[in-house]
């Protein structure tokens, strides 16, 4: 997807049924509501002016240049550093290349004029008098339902083994994944939120063999552990699942395992009863731990089925039939079906650079890798298959939106599944090498262009910090204490389990929310309590690269000032208080007036001067939401976001302490910054709910 998008062909949509041509913009008194940002479109008109020139001046074809923003608004409010490329192949100074670029960049529509800074930037400076009338106004609320790009984008998250409890590095996964499929949908994407289940696995099969072999128990006995209300049966199955390793050590026995697994992937005798029983029970419960954090999904696809389906056999004789994969007849791989990798791309472990380009998708016993069903499932993304599931309810949520499962009977009502133009994976850089094996099969199996829209969203890692380790009582290594984190392990048992950090934040949410007097009823207590507690989370996760591994600490996670989420949600508060204070002095008021009350012919005295700048630099701020939610899409950085709302909420705190709204003596002026308050809050809050960050009443 191309950052920045600008969808300027749409015109203004006055409301739900008609589109209105640009022309009749300056035709009202008052400010319109528009759904296409205005910002967006003269950086395409940068854009095109930019590749024009420098084809003009140098004779060079260039593509689109990327924005920045200068340091100070005094300085400009968009930036290229184009100059620094150019420099490379025209073999001259930055500085030069761009003095002469600025001397022919304009006329630009919505551009007052161009400056040169420091060894080579090109800055521009937006024309506040013409576009003030049109940039200082509101979106529509909520944003577009309906897409405007074609295809369907398909975003596989969270994805979690169902042997066990959800960790903190789980968290990240879903939070990364949900918050990017909000930010599809913002910007008119059709998208469909798929949440993987791998109930054949490993991991399941080692907890099969811990009930069946180390606690000795029957299917009926783990029925009723899953309906026993006082066990919480997914960190039963944590602890179990930690003992399994041990077991198989213990006991020598190198063959169950792979037998357990056999069994499972056939469905047949006891091990697939209870492999079926355990998972569906623990996603149950993994979708509510999600749920707790607002994250939902669209349909759960369960690796059973596409065994069961024979997903896997049709794809497996597809790639036979092609020579994708060979039968290996002699040597350490004897018995196996293995795939050549010598064009594929992706740094190797030790194991893996030892399998001499090879990848193993059937072992020799018959059962498929985990790679192999990969490449099935992500065929049936994309319609590649010719087949397709049955799909079934398997969760509903308190709106009464239905969660689908890929179950054996068909039921009418479900939606269209599958079928993607565009497909992301949101899984950890430790899988990158099996990603693209997947991407590498698609190219042998020549699905080019479904290969080339086959996404892998990577990030990296959870760790815990050693204080925090030890906090949890967990027994660390001298040389564990020497590192920056430690790693989670589900099967050492070492990690922080979702819903026990869940319960932590919301614990001291609640009590700030008692020790602040934020209300005194127990209801809303309770619900400011949860909402101060995911957005500290959730903004925790996202506010960091995708490439930085994350080290969890308590103390960091928990903080209600500085960049938290928090000061965001309070940030919007006192916003809201500012209109409270002034409708109760003012009968009638609503902040959705104050469009009638700011003509546009004040507004280029209103953006003059020093108070001027500090206006104008709140309102370029909330016009460059779209900019950057493009640009988190482009490079699955939802940081991106969060570093933008945190700049806007600082940058409103100042305006807020410097210009005293409710003591403002002129009335003209008092609506203008009445209006500001207004733009920065709702965008403030659109941008949180981009988040899945909702906002309490009081703080």
């Amino acid at each position: 997807m191309k950052a920045f998008g600008i969808i300027s062909s749409l015109g203004i949509r006055q409301d739900h049924s008609q589109w209105v041509s640009r022309d009749k913009w300056t035709a009202s008194t008052s400010f319109p509501v528009r759904k296409i940002n205005l910002y967006l479109e003269i950086q395409g008109r940068i854009r095109q002016k930019f590749r024009e020139t420098v084809k003009s001046v140098f004779n060079l074809e260039v593509g689109d240049p990327v924005f920045d923003f200068p340091p100070r608004p005094e300085l400009g409010d968009l930036s290229i550093a184009a100059s620094f490329e150019l420099a490379k192949k025209l073999r001259q100074p930055p500085r030069k290349i761009a003095d002469q670029l600025a001397a022919q960049l304009l006329p630009i529509e919505g551009v007052a004029r161009v400056s040169v800074a420091g060894a080579g930037y090109l800055n521009f400076h937006l024309d506040r008098a013409v576009l003030a009338s049109v940039l200082f106004q509101l979106r529509t609320f909520p944003a577009l339902a309906e897409a405007v790009h074609p295809g369907k984008v398909l975003v596989e998250h969270t994805s979690i083994n169902p042997n066990k409890a959800a960790h903190i590095g789980h968290l990240r996964n879903s939070v990364l994944g949900d918050t990017f499929v909000r930010l599809l949908s913002f910007r008119g994407h059709h998208v469909e939120t798929q949440n993987y289940i791998d109930n054949t696995g490993v991991q399941v099969a080692d907890v099969v063999v811990g009930f069946q072999h180390i606690e000795k128990k029957t299917v009926a006995e783990v029925r009723a552990l899953v309906e026993n209300k006082d066990v919480r049966f997914d960190y039963y199955c944590w602890d179990l699942y930690a003992r399994v390793s041990n077991f198989y050590i213990e006991s020598g026995d190198k063959e169950l395992r792979a037998a357990t697994l056999k069994a499972i992937e056939e469905g047949k005798g006891e091990p697939a009863e209870m492999a079926r029983l355990i998972s569906t029970a623990i996603v149950k419960l993994h979708l509510e731990t999600m749920q707790r954090i607002n994250v939902r999904y669209d349909v759960l696809v369960e690796e059973s089925e596409i065994l069961r389906l024979e997903f896997w056999k049709s794809a497996f004789e597809l790639m036979k039939e092609i020579g994708a994969i060979r039968f290996e007849t002699a040597g350490k791989n004897a018995g196996c079906w293995v795939m050549d990798l010598g064009d594929s791309e992706g740094e190797k472990s030790e194991e893996e650079s030892a399998a001499d380009d090879v990848k193993i998708i059937v072992r020799s016993n018959g059962t498929v890798t985990y790679v192999g069903k990969d490449i099935a499932y992500h065929m049936w993304k994309f319609g590649l298959l010719g087949k397709d599931f049955s799909y079934a309810p398997f969760y509903r949520y308190a709106d009464g939106k239905t969660v689908w499962h890929t179950g054996k009977e068909a039921q009418a009502g479900a939606p269209a599944f599958g079928h993607a133009s565009e497909a992301y994976a949101v899984i950890d850089t430790r899988q990158a090498y099996l990603q693209n094996i997947v991407a590498a099969a698609f190219r042998a199996l020549g699905f080019h262009d479904q290969a080339e829209h086959l996404h892998h969203f990577a990030y990296e890692v959870v760790g815990l910090s050693p204080a925090c380790a030890q906090e949890m009582g967990y027994e660390l290594r001298p040389e564990d204490l020497e590192r920056s984190y430690v790693e989670v392990s589900g099967r050492k048992g070492l990690g922080l389990k979702a819903d026990d950090l869940i319960d932590m934040l919301v614990a001291k949410a609640s009590e700030e929310v008692r020790s602040r007097e934020m209300t005194q009823d127990p209801a809303e207590q309770a619900a400011y309590g949860r909402m101060i507690a995911v957005s500290s989370l959730r903004y925790f996760l996202l506010k960091f690269s995708c490439h930085v591994i994350i080290t969890f600490d308590f103390k960091e996670a928990l903080a209600f000032e500085g960049e938290t989420g928090p000061y965001l949600q309070y940030t919007i508060v006192r916003a809201r208080n500012i209109f409270r204070k002034y409708a109760a002095d003012h009968e009638g008021f609503t902040p959705e007036s104050l469009p009638d009350k700011v003509k546009q012919t004040e507004l280029g005295r209103s953006f003059a001067g020093e108070d001027g700048t500090a206006f104008w630099e709140l309102v370029v701020l909330t016009a460059q939401l779209e900019m950057v939610a493009d640009q988190a899409i482009s490079t699955t950085e939802p940081a991106a976001v969060a570093k933008y709302v945190f700049r806007l909420a600082q940058t409103f705190n100042n305006f807020y302490h410097r210009f005293h709204i409710l003591h403002e003596p002129d009335s003209a002026r008092q609506n203008f910054l009445l209006y500001l308050v207004h733009i920065v809050e709702r965008t403030l809050t659109q941008t949180l709910g981009l988040m899945g960050i909702e906002v309490p009443e009081r703080m």
